[in-house]
């Protein structure tokens, strides 16, 4: 039944997830609002909607590790796995001084999210530093994008613009069940990953660095995927370091300032740690102006299933000498 609710929970946070957005964007242009807008606002906050739930339904429900594993999970996923899978299947190219200069400003927010949670504990006004911090960067990225012009908006909304409702009240209708389903599958998702937890005698933030992680990750890789094959390598980039950055500022910074979140002490001690290596990673990449390749994308992918192995075998031992 656990194994049930998890993989509901994940189904239908992944469907309502793209309902929301669908109907988000489709009521958006009805309303005559720009693309440049909806690209930096709506699909932009949308199609991180389900890690947002999940994570204050697992802060609400008493599940810190589920909540901040799944943000630290999910960041180290989509470096190695989201941009890893992609590349296998072909290089991903892209503006490196614009990957350079996100890259920069996603690390930047990696080590501010450490040294505000070093002491454990990330509180309302921890989390109102976060959440000020993303919004700054969405309004200085769209000024920027407004002046100089930005193809990237119109490729992101490719894929949307396919398939939308074309009448306001089904748009509306696409949001309710998507906001419903938000609920109704965090729910399912976090009892669920508690449940697993409990039975199989690990940790809360094991299971929310890896299964919940690599779940609410899944909207990214196919992303990902899509844009790779369509040679269009900005958008797996952006998709990537923009969710990345997204999630330890905005989720993190709304759910704590909802609930306080308490830092448990593997993901202070090891698993920020592998964040910010991931995230330092891309830079030298981008500094070398080289695609990303088959030969970076197999050692991305070998070095996640490392990572996860190292969750399940390796940590409980070694954490457990340390304290």
């Amino acid at each position: 039944m656990m194994y049930f609710q998890v993989a509901a929970g994940l189904v239908i946070l992944l469907v309502c997830g793209e309902l929301l957005v669908r109907g988000s964007v489709a009521l958006a242009e009805q309303m005559g609002i720009s693309k440049l807008v909806i690209g930096f606002t709506i699909v932009a906050f949308g199609t991180s909607a389900p890690e947002l739930v999940v994570c204050i339904q697992a802060a609400l429900d008493g599940a810190p590790g589920i909540a901040i594993g799944n943000v630290v999970g999910s960041n180290i996923a989509n470096v190695l796995l989201v941009l890893g899978i992609p590349a296998l299947i072909y290089p991903i190219v892209c503006d490196n001084r614009s990957a350079l200069r996100d890259s920069l400003v996603m690390v930047a927010g990696s080590i501010l999210f450490m040294v505000l949670a070093w002491n454990g504990m990330i509180d309302l006004w921890k989390g109102a530093i976060l959440l000020g911090l993303l919004i700054a960067v969405i309004l200085r990225s769209y000024l920027r994008a407004r002046k100089e012009g930005d193809e990237g908006a119109e490729e992101a909304l490719e894929e949307y613009e396919q398939n939308m409702p074309k009448s306001v009240w089904i748009s509306l209708l696409f949001i309710l069940l998507g906001l419903g389903g938000l609920v109704l599958g965090s729910r399912l998702l976090v009892h669920g990953a508690v449940t697993i937890a409990t039975v199989a005698g690990v940790s809360d933030e094991i299971i929310g660095l890896t299964l919940v992680a690599l779940g609410t990750s899944l909207p990214e890789l196919a992303t990902s995927i899509i844009a790779a094959v369509r040679r269009h390598g900005d958008v797996a980039i952006g998709n990537v370091l923009g969710s990345n950055l997204f999630n330890i500022t905005g989720i993190i910074g709304v759910t704590a300032m909802i609930e306080p979140l308490t830092a448990p002490a593997q993901i202070l001690h090891f698993d920020l740690w592998v964040m910010l290596f991931v995230s330092l990673l891309m830079l030298p990449i981008f500094l070398s102006k080289k695609p990303i390749g088959r030969i970076i994308g197999g050692v991305f992918c070998v070095a996640y299933v490392a990572y996860i192995t190292t969750q399940f075998y390796g940590m409980s031992g070694v954490y457990t000498a340390s304290l």
